[in-house]
């Protein structure tokens, strides 16, 4: 296939036609209604790329006097994550899906991984019990914010299972962000939106109980704290304890998020908050279930089966605290100043298994322990300003804004004996594993990831219905230190220009471009333990948003092209056979690679009573050769999710995810080429709310109601299954 053009698939053309004919016919009859690094080289590898609401509102309040996070049920009207701008969903030129705080009650996702894995177009890699990689348009989503502030993932992943209690809501900004979001892939831009304090006294608190003694408790309380209300103040914590489906595994998380806010004067806000989330795992997999056997057959293990002793651990204690400052100049500028700790402090007692398993008895898997400790602080600093100006008797807009981060990751992993001790069969194995003493080998990194950023972008309005967005970022990237052997010193810089424009076709149809380059600095190492140069590139959306019903309802059709040249795809695992002491580790070579598709989206109330949340997304991933490439990630998939408020005290909802089938090339140790199958599957969630009065209501949620057997990912060369058919109850209450 051609990967300059843009092909339809023919669902994509039926589903165009219909959502371009419908408006019209819609209106007219509604009424509107009231919207990683794994920790020390594992065996196992990837296979790459094969955050207000304010009282003060003169601060807050523009364009239209739409609040920037004002929600409506399913839907929000502005967002600032992809620009610094302050803009409606309709006037940024990109693809942009929101998970408001509505759909994240109505369905109980509680973890950001649960959230996610909602978002049209997002594939939740999970690879491990407490690890996750996330990919968009084909490529791995290495970019994340919150409140709009770029927050440094350094091995691009995510530790542990992190909570959505303390956000309002969950933006996915597709494509490349080329001017907030300084390096990245083409993928998307994660945008996690706090809860703020609030101007009048609010309180909810909700009390859960689920399968596998799952057991749950929220509150969230926001209040004045002086009688003028110039000081606020929100609290919201959150505690979970349960086992697992998975043998062995259980879970424990608390979090707490605390933030004020003060009026210092008539235009200036100052915010201080901090977060703190501790996660408490044991028996959790690193790695996962091998594959396949001996004989390159696909294994097949039960969802219970588990490949970690009770006694492994991994602790993660997340923390980031946060202090910003904003003014509101008399000229309508704004300046707004952040500054954000964070910190990740991990300590794992872990157990890998590795091995192609005998297809008859199933032995042949063998022990990898290790002992592993990891401390990993940033600093990031961000000043923007942004506004409007005269020119050629029209207002246009501004921003223009530097930012700064320090990253330092200290690791140590002491690896245990009895490395290579095999283990009985994965099938019938209880976990039975003496904890060793981890006095094997000593290895680890020290480093550090130093980031600086200019950028700036204009808003002109050469038209009454024509916007013009032009901005470019300039990003210096310095690394100095060691990562297991492997030196990480590296000084890159690039310039990328961003491009994009918007012109209403009609006052609820618009149509929109934008263009944006790449650059993706890299920490893998080739063969020869060198650092691999940074990946380059361009990013390409066309597309229509339309809004219906007042606004009530907004949908989106985009195509999208992006191209990405020495993308680092893993080679092989390097290992000196003649050296005992020597750790294998991957290496990684450059590959030119291509993505194209198309998407669909509608989000928000097509009655007074349906909320509505849908995507569909086709792409094609190839190399420069226009192989097929990365064919671990689906080709299509659907995302739909509604709510129908039958009666004024019941609400009824529905969920699906479905995703094409999708596979995996690897080498078994005979040399046998091996190919690993996940078919396409859809899992169907259910709930009901019922409201009991104003303040008291019940929910009732069903998860994978069809009992689905799947594996959670082919990113990596091991995978385990997903959750069968659960079930939780929780009653809420609100003031």
């Amino acid at each position: 296939m051609n990967s300059t053009q843009y092909p339809l698939h023919p669902l994509s053309l039926a589903l165009l036609a219909v959502w371009l004919a419908w408006p019209a016919t819609a209106a007219a009859q509604a009424t509107a209604p009231n919207p990683a690094v794994t920790p020390t080289p594992s065996p196992a590898q990837p296979d790459a790329p094969d955050a207000p609401a304010s009282a003060l509102k003169a601060i807050v309040v523009k364009g239209q006097g739409e609040s920037a996070d004002a929600a409506e049920g399913y839907r929000v009207r502005r967002s600032e994550g992809a620009t610094g701008l302050d803009l409606s969903l309709r006037e940024t030129p990109q693809s942009i899906s929101v998970l408001t705080r509505s759909v994240m009650d109505d369905f109980k996702l509680h973890s950001v991984n649960d959230a996610l894995a909602m978002s049209p177009g997002v594939i939740v890699e999970k690879v491990e019990t407490d690890r996750t990689y996330y990919s968009a348009r084909g490529f791995d989503i290495v970019n994340f914010q919150v409140d709009g502030i770029g927050i440094p993932m350094t091995f691009g992943l995510v530790d542990g299972d992190l909570d959505t209690a303390i956000y309002e809501r969950v933006e996915v900004i597709r494509g490349a962000t080329g001017l907030l979001a300084s390096t990245g892939n083409p993928s998307a831009t994660i945008n996690f939106v706090r809860k703020r304090p609030t101007a009048a006294f609010q309180a909810s608190g909700s009390l859960l109980f689920g399968s596998w003694n799952q057991k749950r408790v929220d509150a969230d309380v926001s209040a004045p704290l002086n009688e003028a209300g110039s000081l606020r103040g929100r609290v919201v914590v959150a505690a979970e304890d349960k086992d697992s489906y998975l043998d062995r595994y259980h879970m424990t998380k608390a979090v707490f998020s605390g933030t004020l806010e003060a009026d210092l004067g008539d235009n200036t806000l100052l915010t201080a908050g901090h977060v703190q989330q501790a996660n408490r795992p044991e028996g959790n997999n690193w790695g996962a279930l091998p594959l396949w056997d001996s004989q390159g057959q696909a294994t097949d293990y039960d969802v219970s089966v588990n490949t970690a002793p009770a006694w492994t651990y991994w602790n993660a204690d997340i923390a980031q605290t946060f202090a910003e400052l904003r003014h509101q100049f008399a000229n309508g500028w704004q300046l707004r100043g952040t500054l954000t700790h964070k910190s990740i402090d991990s300590k794992g007692r872990l157990f890998y298994v590795y091995g192609e398993p005998d297809a008859d008895t199933g032995a042949g898997t063998f022990a990898y322990p290790s002992l592993y400790d990891q401390d990993n602080h940033e600093n990031i600093i961000d000043l923007r300003a942004s506004g409007p100006f005269q020119l050629g008797g029209r207002t246009h807009e501004a921003v223009i804004g530097a930012s700064a981060s320090r990253a330092s990751v200290t690791a140590v992993s002491h690896y245990g004996r009895g490395i290579g001790t095999a283990l009985p069969d994965l099938a019938t194995w209880d976990g039975d594993y003496a904890i060793p003493l981890f006095d094997a080998a000593v290895d680890g990194s020290s480093f550090v990831d130093r980031q600086q950023s200019l950028y700036g972008a204009v808003r002109l309005r050469p038209a009454d219905r024509w916007q013009v967005l032009m901005g470019v970022n300039a990003t210096w990237i310095d690394s100095e230190g060691v990562s297991y052997g492997a030196p990480r010193a590296k000084s890159d810089n690039k310039v990328t220009p961003y491009l994009g424009t918007v012109v209403e076709l009609t006052p609820s149809l618009s149509a929109y471009g934008s263009y944006a380059g790449i650059f993706l600095p890299q920490t893998e190492w080739r063969a020869d333990r060198s650092r691999m140069d940074p990946a380059v590139g361009t990013n390409l959306e066309l597309g229509l948003k339309s809004e219906w019903f007042d606004k009530a309802l907004m949908g989106t059709v985009a195509v999208f092209r992006s191209r990405q040249d020495n993308l680092a795809t893993f080679d092989t695992t390097v290992d000196d056979p003649n050296d005992p002491n020597d750790i294998p580790f991957s290496a990684y070579r450059g590959v030119d690679t291509r993505s194209h598709g198309v998407e669909l989206e509608l989000a928000g109330a097509i009655t007074p009573t349906v909320q509505l949340s849908a995507g569909y997304t086709w792409l094609e991933v190839e190399d420069a050769d226009g192989r097929a490439a990365r064919t671990f990630i689906p080709r299509q998939t659907v995302r739909l999710a509604g709510t129908w408020q039958a009666w004024p005290a019941l609400k009824l909802g529905a969920s699906m995810r479905w995703q094409s089938q999708i596979h995996r090339d690897d080498v078994a140790a005979s040399g046998q080429a091996v190919r690993t199958r996940q078919p396409g599957y859809a899992l169907v969630d259910l709930m009901a709310r019922y409201e009991f009065s104003p303040r008291w209501s019940a929910t009732l949620n069903l998860a994978n109601v069809t009992d689905e057997k799947y594996l959670t990912s082919l990113y990596w060369s091991q995978s385990y299954y997903g959750a069968p058919r659960s079930a939780s109850v929780s009653v809420d209450w609100k003031f």
